[in-house]
């Protein structure tokens, strides 16, 4: 069925376009134009949201859970339900993340969450559900030394054999992997990694600059969680976080909750990476819109009070949402709101190699997107062209 759909405006997001008319069909955005330009036909549904702006839907690459489920403990059969709850906050899609965890564990995680990106969509619910689309691997081929709440004894040296057990026990859905490039062995993993087509990000790191740089000569493409989790900025050395900030072929992600970063630290990394090359993420456990309490990240039990999550002392994920960090960002500095989206959507999905129909509103894209306000306040998530 051909639908219809206007507002106001909407952001592809390289382009505003003013009284768009967005026909969709089969899942798909068959026709992207202007009301200006073109009359919207007679024999198809219209959905006008009036004053709201159209927006792709938010794409999360970093996300261990939320709505009181736990991305690596929960069955496949659940996992609708946190999409359920991401796409409330304008997610429609996102990759599952893993922490470190004893392998054996690790390996049955992956295998739940392919059978639920292998699933086919819920086509009877007129529900919108965020898809995971991927796994994100973060762990086990971390730093000791800036690991985290990560639990030290899964922490495994990177060896081919051992990451391609992991690319099997997934089916080859890992899309994105977290590693550390000054371990022994890493630059090896870097290479194979990128060579399938993975999206390969140094974090949870104390590397110096020339390891950093190596893994970047090495397919390196991105980093996780900017600033936290890596070895300090220092002017006189570097670090990581000097290659991450100032190599033009690198992506990196932040948590923009004003927690993890600071605000003013935030803003100085927009202006590093700028329009094309930020990425928001929210690195959100299985507490986010739940109340304060104990819960689970992985094996890991977390505790949450007054927005920030905590295990031994140490920051552990955050209960942020998508819709917030972008609203966050436009607060945290001088970009526009669809500069915000951007970071949300369309970046994102380049850093993953997933952006020819993901992450973009445009003809033949995947006809997922967020209906905001002003503000940026979701009102409606739109996914596959259904739940208007």
């Amino acid at each position: 069925m051909r639908t219809a759909f206007t507002a106001a405006r909407l952001y592809t997001p390289v382009e505003e376009i003013q009284n768009p008319l967005l026909i969709a069909e089969d899942g798909r955005i068959a026709e992207l134009t202007s009301r200006l330009a073109s009359e919207v036909p007679g024999n198809m549904r219209l959905v006008d949201f009036g004053d709201a702006v159209l927006a792709p839907g938010f794409f999360d690459v970093h996300i261990h859970g939320g709505a009181g489920l736990d991305a690596m403990r929960a069955a496949a059969s659940e996992l609708p339900r946190l999409g359920q709850f991401l796409a409330s906050h304008g997610v429609t899609g996102y990759f599952p993340t893993t922490v470190a965890a004893p392998l054996d564990a690790t390996c049955a995680a992956l295998g739940r969450l392919a059978d639920a990106i292998e699933a086919p969509p819920d086509s009877a619910s007129n529900i919108p559900q965020a898809r995971p689309l991927g796994i994100h691997l973060e762990g086990p081929f971390l730093s000791h030394k800036r690991r985290g709440v990560h639990p030290a004894e899964n922490l495994i040296a990177p060896t081919i054999p051992i990451f391609d057990r992991l690319w099997q026990a997934a089916r080859g859905h890992v899309r994105m992997m977290t590693i550390a490039p000054e371990i022994p062995g890493a630059m090896e993993v870097i290479a194979e990694a990128a060579r399938r087509n993975v999206c390969v990000s140094i974090g949870h790191s104390d590397a110096e600059l020339p390891a950093a740089q190596d893994a970047v000569n090495a397919g390196a493409r991105h980093a996780t969680h900017t600033f936290n989790a890596m070895r300090p900025l220092d002017h006189r050395d570097p670090g990581i976080i000097g290659e991450v900030l100032t190599d033009d072929r690198m992506s990196a992600d932040v948590i923009a909750d004003g927690i993890h970063v600071s605000p003013a630290v935030v803003q100085l990394f927009l202006q590093a990476k700028g329009v094309d090359r930020t990425v928001l993420i929210t690195d959100a456990i299985s507490a986010t819109g739940m109340p304060d309490g104990r819960y689970q990240l992985g094996p890991i039990e977390v505790d949450v009070k007054d927005g920030k999550c905590t295990a031994n002392g140490s920051l552990a994920g955050s209960v942020l949402t998508m819709d917030r960090a972008v609203r966050n960002v436009t607060r945290f500095s001088n970009w526009t709101l669809r500069d915000a989206v951007r970071a949300a959507t369309l970046n994102p999905a380049r850093a993953v190699g997933m952006a020819a129909n993901r992450g973009i509103l445009a003809n033949g894209a995947v006809a997922d997107f967020a209906v905001l306000n002003a503000q940026g306040e979701v009102l409606k998530t739109i996914v596959g062209g259904v739940g208007a």
